[in-house]
């Protein structure tokens, strides 16, 4: 099977990238700027067809506009192995630092999340199988071809999985906002750890909730009282990075 991903960024980092082999390129006719002719030198350097289409052509197969002229057929994307996430934490020689998702449907959010964990220096990310949107070229876009270097793993049962970590002695603390959940900048964050983030609209199943060892909060002082989904797990990603230094 294969998959097609859109835009200058993402095509770039597929073609450079080691976990999907890329295939073909698209570029629309009559495209000559200075960024998309380099992804195009680095197409053939790396002996991959690049083939010309009219612009339709490349709008019918993204599904909308926004593809910046290229295209990149890459094999479908392989799902890494939880112990491959534990693998890769164990040979960093650091503290354990993995996303677990839960409920996110949004490919924008997603591609986001994905790309705060790659920043946040994040041994991999973890989402449920049954509630979580598959990877799509729009989540290869917002990630910005993060996705090309960040574990993800797809899990069948996200709770059993929790305790899996736990096993492996890492501490499992949930995004929440209910008023008993203690201030993230109050807790300790320094150990072996795995942030889980829930959906915007229902936040933590009550299963998944359970199985966390900590509730952690972001104090809200304006009007609304909760983030974006991609952008509280990036708040609270990044407090582990400030801690840690």
């Amino acid at each position: 099977m294969s998959e097609w991903i859109y835009g200058v960024n993402p095509v770039r980092e597929g073609l450079q990238g080691s976990r999907r082999r890329p295939l073909e390129v698209l570029v629309a006719k009559g495209q000559h700027s200075p960024r998309l002719q380099q992804v195009l030198a680095e197409a053939r350097e790396a002996g991959v067809t690049v083939n010309e289409k009219d612009r339709p052509a490349l709008d019918r197969l993204a599904g909308n506009r926004h593809h910046q002229g290229v295209m990149l057929k890459v094999e479908a994307y392989p799902f890494a192995h939880l112990d491959e996430l534990l693998g890769a934490w164990r040979d960093s020689g650091g503290k354990a630092f993995f996303l677990v998702l839960d409920g996110i449907t949004d490919p924008h959010n997603l591609g986001a999340l994905i790309r705060s964990a790659d920043a946040a220096g994040c041994q991999g990310v973890i989402v449920a199988k049954d509630r979580s949107c598959p990877v799509t070229a729009v989540v290869d876009k917002a990630s910005a071809g993060a996705l090309e270097h960040v574990l993800l793993c797809q899990v069948t049962n996200l709770a059993r999985t929790l305790e899996t970590l736990k096993r492996e002695g890492l501490w499992v603390h949930g995004l929440a906002g209910e008023a008993e959940a203690v201030p993230f900048y109050q807790a300790d964050l320094k150990t072996d750890l795995a942030l889980v983030v829930g959906s915007e609209g229902s936040g933590l199943r009550p299963n998944v909730r359970k199985h966390c060892d900590l509730l952690l909060a972001i104090p809200m002082h304006g009007g609304i009282s909760s983030l974006n989904a991609s952008v509280a797990a990036g708040v609270a990603l990044f407090e582990v990075v400030r801690q840690r230094s």
